[in-house]
This record gives C-alpha cells, sequence and structure tokens, in this order.
C-alpha cells in the first residue's frame, strides 16, 4: 500500500475530515454525573498517549505498513488500539490490502475513510454501537461507517427499513430528502456505526474476510465494553451481529438484538424491534437528557423529546448537500406492503433489488447465495 501522506485534517474533498476535539469533559458531553474509576483511567490514559514517542518506536516496515492507521484513526482510539495493530496478525492484514492494492485490485472504501467511524465518534463519546458486516461494495457507497452511504447514492433496502423502524419508534421522523442514506450526524451525536469487517474488493461482498479485520473490530467493541464503564446500548442485528456481543456485562450495558433489518429478514420482527426509542430511554436513565441520542437526519428536525437541547442534523464536512424534496423524503408505506423477499425464488429477489438504484447488500446476497446453492441441490436430486 502507497504510503498515504495526507494527515486526516486535510484529507481531500469528499472523505470524511477528522473530527475536532469534544470541548469539555465528558460529565459535560453526557451531564453531571461523576465518572467511575475505570472510565476516568481510560480516559486519563487516552490523554497521556504520546503519538509521537509510539511512533518513533515503530520499525521502518511497521511505519510503512501502518501510515494509515497513524494518519487517519483518531488519537482516542489508537491510545487504546495501538498494542492490536503491531500484532503480526494485523500487520499481516496490512500486507494483504497493500498486494491488493499493487495488484490494481480496486477495494472500498476510499483509503482515507476506512476509520472514519473513529473521527466522527471518538472513543470518549460512544453512547450507541450499532454493529454492521460488511462494507458495500459499489462505488460511491461506502464510506466507513456501517449502513451510511454518501449522496447521491439513495439509502439500501437495510437503511429504508430502519427508516421504517424509526417511524415507529418516532411519527416526527422523516427519511433524509432524495432518498439519502448519510449517517454521519448519528456517528457526531455518539453512534458508533462499525462494521465487523472495514473493507472489501469491489463487487465482491465479503471478499476481505478472514484476514484479520473481525479480530480488530471485535477488540473494539470489546474495548467500549470494557472501558466505557457508564454503560453504553449495543445494538446486534442479525445473528452475526449477536455473536460479536455475546461476552457484554448485560448488567452494565444494554443490549439489543433483532433479526437483520435486511429486506429477507426485517418482515420477522425487525420493523416493531422498538430498539431506537429503547435505547433512548435507557440513556435518559443513565445520563438525564443530555444522554439522548437525536436520531433526526433532516435539517433543523429533531425527535428529542426535550427539543430545546437539540441540536439540529449537521451535514458531513465536504460532502455534497441532498437537494430538498417535495415530499421531505417520506418512507413509503408500499415498502412494509412488498411480498417478503424470502418468498420469493432467489434469482426473482436479486433482479428486484438490483434493479434501477436499489442494490442488495451482503448479506442478502450471502442469504440469496445459499439459496440458489440449495435450489440447485435439490433440483439435481430430483433428477
Amino acid at each position: 500500500m502507497s504510503t498515504l501522506k495526507r494527515k486526516a485534517s486535510t484529507l481531500p474533498n469528499g472523505s470524511d475530515s477528522k473530527k475536532p476535539k469534544a470541548n469539555g469533559s465528558i460529565a459535560s458531553f453526557f451531564g453531571a454525573a461523576p465518572k467511575p474509576a475505570g472510565e476516568s483511567a481510560a480516559t486519563s490514559a487516552a490523554a497521556k498517549f504520546d503519538k509521537k514517542k509510539w511512533v518513533d518506536g515503530l520499525t521502518g516496515e511497521q511505519k510503512k505498513l501502518l501510515q494509515l492507521e497513524i494518519d487517519t484513526l483518531d488519537d482516542s482510539w489508537l491510545a487504546h488500539l495501538k498494542d492490536d495493530i503491531t500484532t503480526n496478525e494485523f500487520l499481516e492484514l496490512k500486507k494483504f490490502l497493500e498486494k491488493e492494492t499493487n495488484a490494481g485490485k480496486k477495494w472500498f472504501p476510499p483509503k482515507e475513510d476506512v476509520y472514519s467511524w473513529s473521527r466522527h465518534t471518538p472513543f470518549h463519546n460512544v453512547k450507541v454501537v450499532i454493529v454492521g458486516q460488511d462494507p458495500y461494495h459499489n462505488i460511491n457507497q461506502a464510506h466507513g461507517l456501517a449502513f451510511s452511504v454518501r449522496p447521491p447514492t439513495p439509502a439500501p433496502p437495510s437503511l429504508k427499513n430502519m427508516y421504517i423502524a424509526l417511524k415507529k419508534d418516532y411519527p416526527s421522523f422523516v427519511a433524509p430528502p432524495n432518498r439519502g442514506g448519510l449517517l454521519t450526524p448519528w456517528a457526531d451525536r455518539g453512534v458508533l456505526m462499525l462494521n465487523t469487517c472495514l473493507t472489501v474488493r469491489a463487487h465482491e461482498a465479503n471478499s476481505h474476510s478472514n484476514r484479520g479485520w473481525e479480530r480488530f473490530t471485535q477488540k473494539v467493541i470489546d474495548l467500549v465494553a470494557q472501558k466505557r464503564t457508564r454503560g453504553v446500548v449495543f445494538m446486534a442485528w442479525g445473528t452475526p451481529a449477536g455473536k460479536r456481543v455475546q461476552k457484554v456485562d448485560q448488567q452494565r450495558h444494554l443490549i439489543l438484538k433483532s433479526v437483520h433489518p435486511s429486506p429477507l429478514s426485517a418482515s420477522k420482527g425487525f420493523f416493531d424491534c422498538g430498539h431506537f426509542k429503547a435505547a433512548n430511554e435507557w440513556l435518559v436513565k443513565r445520563y438525564g437528557d443530555e444522554g439522548e441520542i437525536d436520531w433526526a437526519l433532516g435539517p433543523g428536525a429533531t425527535t428529542k423529546t426535550t427539543p430545546s437541547t437539540a441540536g439540529a442534523a449537521t451535514a458531513e464536512p465536504n460532502a455534497k448537500a441532498a437537494p430538498t424534496a417535495q415530499n421531505n423524503g417520506l418512507v413509503k408505506q408500499e415498502a412494509t406492503e412488498k411480498k417478503p423477499l424470502a418468498e420469493k425464488s432467489s434469482v426473482d429477489a436479486a433482479e428486484e433489488y438490483n434493479s434501477g438504484e436499489d442494490y442488495l447488500d451482503s448479506e442478502d446476497e450471502a442469504v440469496l447465495e445459499a439459496a440458489a446453492v440449495a435450489t440447485a441441490v435439490k433440483s439435481q436430486s430430483e433428477v
């Protein structure tokens, strides 16, 4: 992989610029509640992290392989993950990505966006963790936040279903204009949207799985669970995500599980899971009104029950603003009335959700591929 010389604060237009450090203490962010000793120690350790000294202690090969992490992984996370990214397994992962690049194989998200989740949601700001799986694998889709896509790419099927569930929890919720799917406002408010795998080869779902990302992102989840001692909400949708939070202390944190919002499974309980409202009710009990997440994505909109404390939704830095649609991007009711994808043949389902501007996410593709294999095996057995 070529050395990324740009620092996170000077990333090119269209990429996620590094977020400024939050002003004030954690107490001012979450309210005046005192910080437990464990969390104070974690914050102190991050504050004392001497990045220059750490970088100077790396070997030449490590510096070359870890240039992306040095330049773009937010310091609040790097302070806790520095030992994990110097392991042989992680360095082998970086060598693999370097080989992919040198062989002319395009992969997503763009290099400078692989760790955008860390810059939009610094470690000390995490209140909610949403666990995703594989990044979207087509152009102008993945940008480092699970489920999120940049304009003008329309919201993918899973995200559309998340909007429907949100509308049920908060009738005032309005989907972004122009069928948008940019979720950086959530990330800026403390929602960590983390994929299990952080990169993917163009047009090949799950092509970078089992290369080392899974262990790294599990460490991220474990770190939040262990160090954010005041408690956070983990949203785990689908079986793979559920496995990621199995060891999380349920006495300290809130774990919300459901089927995946994919069109293949959302009708089996996701629409009525109530996770967005349940998360806020728990956060308010823990942190007071300041703990409440504003799930609104439109300019000037809010889902907060205390509007006076709600900030307007912010646009992604350097991102082109989506034009305002006359219907304000309202989710059409027909979305819930479609024939469930699971009831269709794999061929019909793929054609429906790959046509036009809609497309399948990696979970859909994996399920459809399994269904196609099962159909082929059944046909063969009947011959």
